[in-house]
């Protein structure tokens, strides 16, 4: 299994290439036993960036084995792994928005229930509890700037189960396999660009500042 560099915030690192094949898509299929890249999942895109002077184009889970999708072959062996820092922090910055989303929605007895960070279509759903409170768009929109201004810092822990999860200053945990900010202030502004509730579901995009503020 490859081993995630990336849960403990690494961008690069001086890697070992264990395979690399040529896929019926004519891309190479790079798998290496240590990893700074992201692999898409969890509503996040992949990381891009660099093997050597190889462009990574894509990076997934398949089999527990993370898979870097590249258009040149690498030779097996040493090797140094650089991911886009750019996009990095884009990605981590609308994760942890709709992270922080979540926080507030469910303080008003809104579960989230599922969501997807990407950078055209950014929402978390809910579903309502019976203790649930109304909240327009306007308010939700000010408590998650007003958070952000707090600058509250990002914890990573451990559960009692084994699973990672993340928190911001004293808002409750949520179990992820993301990156996000250091810090909310980093996220700049959210933005709520729709508020849905259709057939007992709430689904709420947003956006944040460009991508290189």
């Amino acid at each position: 299994m490859t081993q995630a560099l990336y849960l403990s915030g690494k961008t690069c690192a001086d890697v070992n290439v264990i395979e690399c094949k040529l896929t019926q898509e004519g891309l190479f299929a790079v798998q290496l036993a240590a990893t700074p890249f992201h692999p898409q999942g969890g509503g996040q895109p992949s990381d891009i960036g660099k093997i050597n002077a190889v462009t990574v184009e894509h990076v997934a889970m398949q089999d527990k084995e993370i898979i870097h999708y590249c258009r040149q072959e690498i030779p097996l062996g040493k090797a140094y792994a650089q991911i886009n820092l750019d996009k990095r922090q884009y990605f981590s910055r609308l994760h942890s928005a709709g992270h922080l989303i979540g926080h507030v929605m469910q303080a008003f007895g809104w579960e989230p229930i599922k969501a997807q960070h990407w950078p055209e279509d950014s929402k978390v759903q809910f579903i309502k509890s019976e203790a649930a409170q109304d909240i327009d768009v306007a308010s939700l929109q000010a408590i998650c700037n007003q958070y952000i201004s707090d600058n509250l810092q990002k914890f990573i822990t451990q559960n009692a189960n084994g699973y990672r999860e993340i928190n911001f200053g004293h808002l409750p945990a949520f179990a992820c396999g993301g990156t996000h900010v250091e810090s909310l202030a980093e996220i700049i502004e959210i933005s709520i660009a729709e508020y849905k509730l259709k057939k007992g579901k709430l689904t709420i995009h947003y956006k944040i500042s460009d991508e290189h503020p």
